[in-house]
């Protein structure tokens, strides 16, 4: 399990359905990225210039909405993780 640090957040991306509302498989160049996931870690937060934490707003667990093209793609054991600041995310799913 990874560890962030600072303001950064470990998401697991959803699979997007592969196939359109007709019936037609898209190839995966095809597709756009997806940009829901859920939290599965979440670093202790932005420091300020006094040296105060800044909790993030997120927690593990919460289905996000985040930036099309943020964080870095990494590989942690057999799944496939993003790593986005907290910055980078849009909004929380209810």
């Amino acid at each position: 399990m990874l560890k962030p640090l600072g303001d950064r957040i470990v998401l697991r991306v959803k699979k997007e359905e592969e196939k359109s509302i007709g019936g037609i498989v898209l190839t995966s160049s095809a597709q756009e990225k997806p940009s829901t996931a859920e939290v599965i870690a979440v670093g202790e937060g932005k420091r300020t210039h006094h040296g105060d934490v800044i909790t993030p707003s997120v927690k593990v667990g919460d289905i996000v909405v985040f930036e099309k093209f943020a964080g870095s793609e990494i590989k942690d054991g057999s799944d496939d993780v993003l790593i986005v600041r907290e910055g980078d995310i849009l909004a929380i799913v209810e």
